[in-house]
């Protein structure tokens, strides 16, 4: 059957073919997720390995392929879905794309800032979805915060930490320099959560470590950068994973003049002069799915997503700032 994409941003028939690359954790989602709702086909499936990805293929009823450029050509998709490692996010979105392809892609949309600017101005040229996944704005604390920020008056500061101990590190794609990409590109939605309460971004100040295992491969990484808000407020993050680390933390804390947000782990509290109050935080479960609910909801219905890659593209410019700044030591100023 083949789908129609119109003007006003629906599909006129009921099912829509997905191809699916990525044989992973997000991609274990998606595709419980796209073979939940019966207005999409998971039509095709590819992996770095063929032997796990036709592991993958039959445990959700689908075709193994072998390179992803034999997805991207079948005249039998019309969604690629994009769930591998980063540095290849941006080649697979611009081919999907160019064969007329709709696209959602794990963030970040590309590890390079040209080539996304390019791939937004493609798909509109195209008239096609491009889709950037940012479910950290889905998820409970999220939520939560939004639903509480405005009772602490004025927030002035901000310090978000993600750390987490890894010993022996694994030797996989997300402790590879060329894969995952700078730690804070990698993992942009550190930093999408600040961008997407506060806005514009005025300077940023970065630091970068590594501990090496082999060239491609780090045992270490620890990274913090700070970044003070067109508004005044002042925001550090950090984020830290493998073996020379030794305490886990995750932790939100958002100082207002009237109060203040924490959110610790799957904890959160208001505190305020003479009271302290709990925050229930929602589950993380599910997020991939809800995603995906509103990707289709927005094929077949038009409804607006959650998050635009125009949005998504501005975080990923704070990043790319954040890595030249570690790399030189100097403050780097955003551009209008």
């Amino acid at each position: 059957m083949r789908i129609v994409y119109n003007f006003r941003g629906s599909l006129e028939k009921s099912n829509v073919r997905v191809g699916l690359v990525g044989t992973g954790y997000a991609a274990k989602l998606r595709a419980e997720a796209l073979v939940q709702d019966e207005r999409s086909h998971l039509a095709a499936i590819v992996g770095h390995t063929l032997e796990k990805t036709e592991a993958f293929a039959k445990e959700y009823e689908t075709e193994a392929l072998s390179y992803w450029q034999q997805l991207i050509e079948r005249e039998d998709v019309d969604l690629v879905v994009i769930s591998t490692v980063n540095r290849d996010h941006g080649a697979i979105a611009k081919a999907a794309l160019s064969q007329n392809k709709h696209v959602v892609v794990e963030y970040p949309l590309s590890v390079d800032i040209v080539e996304a600017e390019e791939l937004i101005a493609l798909a509109k040229a195209k008239n096609k979805l491009l889709h950037v996944e940012h479910i950290e704005l889905l998820g409970g604390l999220h939520q939560a915060l939004k639903q509480h920020i405005a009772k602490i008056g004025e927030v002035f500061y901000v310090r978000y930490s993600t750390i987490n101990p890894q010993n022996p590190a694994p030797r996989k794609w997300t402790y590879n320099h060329e894969l995952f990409g700078f730690p804070l590109i990698g993992a942009l939605s550190r930093l999408h959560r600040l961008t997407d309460l506060f806005g514009k971004v005025l300077t940023v100040n970065g630091h970068q470590r590594y501990w090496e295992i082999e060239p491609e491969y780090y045992q270490t990484c620890f990274c913090m950068t700070q970044l003070c808000f067109e508004s005044g407020l002042l925001a550090q993050v950090v984020y830290g994973k493998g073996e020379t680390i030794w305490q886990p933390e995750r932790k939100f804390e958002v100082h207002g003049e009237k109060g203040g947000l924490i959110f610790d782990g799957n904890a959160g509290i208001f505190i305020q002069p003479e009271e302290t109050t709990p925050i229930e935080v929602g589950t993380r479960r599910g997020l991939f799915v809800k995603d995906t609910t509103m990707v289709l909801d927005h094929l077949f219905h038009g409804i607006p997503l959650y998050v635009t890659p125009e949005e998504s593209l501005y975080t990923l410019k704070v990043a790319d700032a954040a890595k030249r700044a570690a790399q030189s030591g100097l403050t780097i100023f955003m551009a209008d």
